[in-house]
């Protein structure tokens, strides 16, 4: 069974995409679990501060928890139709030092999901992570995509998955993402 992480790139209290990985851990199969962390409380990556200081505790914790898991879920929002910049930020961190690449990303499967507003959901912030990803030599699993628009109307007030279209297409990413997750893991070991 796999055991996974989720990391939301947004880290307001009310984020589309925290809720997308509540709703995640809601449906995931029996057997599999999804720890769900957070990127708030992660520095702007400054070389000096790493220097000076060494790579900030939050990030060592979200490292740590990546590299014991058999996968990765990135539920990523889409500023001006890219990458958000406190994700990338994140990710950034946990590239420090460069010895820890490997560690915590290479063949680690990766599924990319997001949740936004607009009608086209995350399509190209989910498309621009895609070099980001070759760079550090993640398991791109690319057999499932989920992208939520007009994700205000899937979620209500207090962040639950309201939509039954939604929840069924999240399961089906969900059962499918841990399925693999869990062959790979069981390939290498």
């Amino acid at each position: 069974m796999a055991q996974l992480v989720g990391i939301s790139g947004s880290v307001r209290e009310a984020s589309l995409n925290s809720a997308l990985l509540r709703a995640a851990a809601e449906v995931l199969p029996d057997g599999h679990h999804l720890d769900i962390r957070s990127i708030r409380g992660i520095p702007i990556y400054d070389g000096d501060l790493e220097a000076e200081h060494g790579v900030p505790d939050p990030v060592t914790a979200l490292k740590d928890a990546i590299a014991a898991s058999d996968g990765l879920i990135i539920a990523t929002p889409e500023y001006n139709n890219s990458i958000p910049g406190p994700l990338k930020n994140a990710i950034d961190w946990l590239t420090r030092p460069p010895a820890d690449i490997a560690r915590v990303f290479r063949n680690r499967p990766v599924a990319l999901m997001g949740a936004s507003p607009g009608g086209f959901g995350t399509t190209l912030g989910q498309a621009a992570w895609l070099p980001v990803l070759r760079t550090l030599r993640a398991d791109f699993w690319s057999e499932g995509r989920l992208l939520v628009s007009r994700a205000k109307g899937a979620f209500d007030d207090h962040g639950r998955l309201i939509d039954d279209n939604v929840r069924d297409q999240l399961d089906e990413f969900m059962q499918a993402f841990a399925a693999y997750a869990a062959s790979r893991s069981a390939a290498r070991s």
